[in-house]
């Protein structure tokens, strides 16, 4: 019996202090590090300078930070609805039994096994490129609409947000499909006995029993919202932009100092990371209290 739990704890001992190490020590750290004045993330404890909630409240004083806020609040918002609705409808179309179902599929994945920032940088240089030029602008065109110049100001942010989106469809398209394919195939060929057609067929059997599925890509896709970082430093390389800029760019900056900042304050990145995990946590929650199970029995 001892050397069973000997060897318990020989197998257990690696994974725990793994955990500790790189797990909970840097979230502890973080949490603390938030009511602290710091200057830098290698900063020793004994320069720490208590700070209260002095940290919350400059992020919420500045206008970067609400900016920030808004635009991630409009990515996870109109974004998740956009993609995850495309994504749920290539995976039912992709799962009715259509010829090249593996080729389709695979058409829709590729553009996930390309890295964002070279993804970002053919959306820019070959799709937008400015007004007179791309092939936003030959759509326009053909719409009979005006030139839009979607590396503006103005609509800047929405092709930054056209182009995540056409990176993120088909990953949440093979988690959809994944819960499709665990559907029962005897409760469609009964509703089509009953007389009951597609779209009936997916309001009232493949949608319910989907609920399961849902509430992992919404999760899933509230964690990539929140980390967005890549995409918005893509459209906005030198100068962070108030049009672009997202929580995880603006906890770069304050951490680390931007181009004609040196002013640094990892307390404040801190802070930043703290209201962004409550975020998640707090989206988890309403989803798994708004979202009921699937119901799917194995």
């Amino acid at each position: 019996m001892k050397q069973s739990k000997g060897m318990i704890v020989a197998f257990l001992a690696p994974a725990v202090v793994a955990f500790l190490m790189m797990f909970l020590y840097p979230v502890t750290r973080t949490v603390i590090m938030s009511f602290f004045q710091v200057e830098s993330v290698t900063a020793k404890t004994d320069a720490w300078q208590f700070a209260g909630f002095n940290n919350y409240v400059e992020l919420w004083n500045s206008v970067t930070f609400r900016a920030a806020m808004k635009n991630i609040m409009l990515i996870w918002l109109i974004g998740g609805i956009v993609v995850l609705s495309l994504s749920l409808l290539f995976a039912v179309v992709l799962n009715s039994g259509i010829r090249g179902k593996s080729f389709f599929r695979a058409l829709v994945y590729m553009p996930n096994i390309i890295s964002a920032v070279a993804l970002a940088t053919m959306w820019k240089q070959f799709v937008f490129v400015n007004a007179n030029y791309g092939l936003m602008k030959g759509i326009w065109k053909t719409l009979g609409m005006g030139n839009v110049n979607w590396l503006g100001t103005d609509m800047i942010f929405w092709a930054m947000l056209i182009a995540f989106c056409f990176g993120a469809v088909g990953y949440y398209m093979l988690i959809f499909l994944s819960g499709i394919d665990r559907i029962p195939a005897d409760l469609f060929e009964a509703a089509t006995i009953d007389g009951a057609n597609k779209p009936r067929q997916f309001v009232h059997i493949t949608m319910p029993l989907l609920m399961g599925t849902l509430k992992t890509n919404l999760t899933f896709w509230s964690i990539s919202t929140i980390t967005f970082f890549v995409w918005s430093k893509m459209f906005s390389p030198l100068n962070t932009d108030l049009t672009t800029v997202t929580p995880m760019v603006y906890m770069y900056d304050i951490t680390f100092g931007t181009q004609g900042n040196v002013q640094r304050s990892a307390g404040g990145g801190a802070a930043v990371g703290v209201i962004m995990a409550l975020m998640i946590l707090l989206i988890f929650m309403a989803v798994n209290a708004l979202i009921r199970d699937d119901g799917i029995e194995y």
